[in-house]
């Protein structure tokens, strides 16, 4: 994750047997920026796919485009193996700060 202060966190997804408390990658490299003071996102890079399959890729999960909208907005870039998105486009109508003024 690219934020614009010019930092680059990293995560990984966050494995548990109960499957409800996973996290996902994108999450954690969100949090820890936040915990970090970073407060926007520019940038996303999703490496993963589907375990042996190098030509899907996996995009970012509903919850995760949700926590990104929260410091991205609709413009930051989702760089996934097919090409680049823009997060508005893979969560239209975004739920995002200014919904709760």
């Amino acid at each position: 994750m690219l934020c614009d202060n010019g930092r680059v966190y990293t995560g990984c997804n966050i494995e548990n047997a109960s499957y409800s408390l996973t996290v996902c990658a994108e999450r954690v490299a969100a949090f820890r920026a936040v915990s970090d003071g970073a407060r926007r996102f520019v940038a996303l890079a999703v490496t993963g796919g589907p375990a042996g399959d190098t030509g899907r890729c996996t995009p970012p999960c509903g919850s995760c485009r949700q926590v990104l909208y929260e410091f991205g907005g609709p413009d930051m870039q989702i760089l996934l193996r097919d090409g680049a998105y823009r997060l508005g486009d893979l969560l239209p109508k975004g739920f995002g700060p200014e919904a709760l003024s």
